[in-house]
């Protein structure tokens, strides 16, 4: 390599133009064509090897259909960054024939960084897109929550924030500016940035906790502190739950750090008592056989769970009626499938009671007889 670097002195590879001799001119216009080469080539690469790697066609077109262009471009400058510094040390080291111009030689590599960091930031902003995709591709139920969503939009917002920074930590390195200096202070303006807005830096870290830990989520009904309602919506300052009042209550996200969340959304099931009164002259045989009726009822509903734990039994005998008592487990996610789930099972054992002839405990009738 260093003998081509080389030529004699006389030869027409040494003669000069602008301060540069033909050698130089010659390798650096087969370095623009071999960067733009690099350009296309990863272009047309990019997009057919991600297809083998992802299936997903909206991540494709974000990663690298929608951004060819910017990907191309920093593969380009950063191979022939890495070539052009690798000839100047290679000169510098047995003064080869490699010659640019004192100026040339220190800006034309910052060029190429700054092109390369520039197309690179274009790129990772871009980039930053998927994060939803890629939430929605590994997601159970293949529709995203309100908790689910702002998690989204904290991660974007976090990742658009470092690229900008590291961005433009390598772009003012192409351009001169002392690094040391910059980053000396950045850290005191974070450093008076972070005191200014330490409790929205708290607020913003709990509410990370929030949509990491997964302690809730929106629509889930909840006892805070004092505080007990349904989550309607998990920002990132705040977390706004609706109480049986109606009314709105607001909870800065730093409080769930260390407070205890009580969650009634995770249950495993919902547990229902309750008492049906029949009327004292009914049959003890057709009360027994309504009991079995109703038990069969629990079991054959796909609603309900832990079957081994359900029943309906006499349980007391007053003066007034003969008291039934129920218990059973739903399996639903929340208050409405509950309801709608109570209604169909009372209407069955309303139905049942109807089959056997028995009728329920009425007081007007007994005050009137």
């Amino acid at each position: 390599m260093s003998s081509l670097l080389q030529p004699d002195a006389d030869s027409f590879w040494s003669e000069q133009i602008i301060g540069l001799n033909y050698l130089t001119v010659a390798i650096l216009v087969g370095l623009f064509l071999f960067a733009t080469m690099v350009r296309f080539l990863t272009m047309w690469a990019a997009p057919k090897l991600l297809k083998k790697i992802i299936s997903s066609d909206s991540i494709q077109s974000k990663t690298v259909k929608d951004s060819d262009k910017a990907l191309g471009t920093a593969a380009g400058a950063g191979v022939s960054l890495y070539i052009l510094n690798a000839l100047i040390e290679l000169h510098a080291q047995d003064g080869n024939s490699f010659i640019l111009p004192g100026v040339t030689e220190s800006l034309l590599p910052n060029v190429l960084q700054f092109v390369f960091a520039f197309a690179l930031v274009i790129w990772a902003f871009r980039l930053v897109s998927i994060v939803q995709d890629v939430v929605e591709l590994f997601d159970k139920d293949g529709e995203l929550d309100g908790s689910e969503r702002t998690l989204i939009s904290a991660v974007e917002s976090i990742l658009r924030f470092l690229i900008i920074a590291l961005g433009a930590v390598f772009i003012a390195d192409s351009l001169g500016f002392n690094l040391t200096s910059l980053i000396a202070g950045l850290g005191i303006s974070g450093l008076a940035l972070a005191l200014a807005a330490k409790d929205t830096i708290s607020n913003l870290f709990g509410a990370t906790t929030v949509l990491l830990d997964r302690p809730f989520k929106v629509g889930d009904w909840v006892i805070i502190d004092s505080t007990e309602g349904e989550v309607m919506e998990i920002s990132l300052r705040t977390t706004l739950v609706r109480t049986a009042a109606d009314t709105v209550v607001t909870v800065p996200n730093a409080n769930l750090v260390n407070t205890p969340i009580e969650n009634f959304g995770k249950r495993r099931w919902r547990r229902w008592q309750s008492l049906l009164h029949l009327d004292l002259n009914s049959n003890s045989e057709d009360v027994a056989s309504f009991c079995d009726g109703v038990l069969e009822l629990i079991k054959s509903s796909t609603v309900t769970v832990k079957h081994e734990s359900s029943w309906c039994q006499v349980s007391t005998l007053s003066v007034q009626s003969l008291d039934l008592s129920l218990n059973l487990y739903w399996d639903v996610a929340g208050g409405a499938p509950e309801r709608e789930a109570k209604e169909k099972f009372l209407l069955g054992v309303m139905k049942l009671a109807q089959d056997k002839n028995l009728k329920f405990f009425d007081a007007r009738m007994m005050q009137n007889s």
